[in-house]
């Protein structure tokens, strides 16, 4: 029987991200990442959705106020978490700096 699930791999910055958080906001986070985003990642979900064309991410996973962008590896079965940041308003905070989507 194959495994249906997917390897969860943050990105260098992506933990320095998560280090910025208090640590009931990182397990939130995390929690959410592997509630999520182990079994079917590329499902359109209320929290899950995939962006147009940017040079972040290709998904993003909504834990409000937080967004955690990622892309899926189909053939290797890994979702890498590339970034984590806050949403404000109408901004995505990563890292200290407002990054357009």
């Amino acid at each position: 029987m194959v495994d249906p699930s997917y390897a969860i791999e943050f990105s260098n910055p992506s933990y320095r991200h998560l280090e910025t958080f208090r640590r009931f906001d990182r397990n939130r986070i995390l929690d959410n990442i592997k509630n999520q985003l182990i079994y079917k990642p590329s499902e359109v979900t209320r929290n899950k959705k995939l962006l147009r064309e940017n040079p972040l991410a290709d998904w993003e996973l909504r834990v409000d106020p937080y967004r955690v962008f990622y892309d899926i590896d189909e053939t290797k079965r890994i979702v890498r978490i590339l970034a984590i940041g806050i949403k404000d308003h109408e901004k995505i905070i990563i890292d200290g700096e407002e990054i357009i989507l």
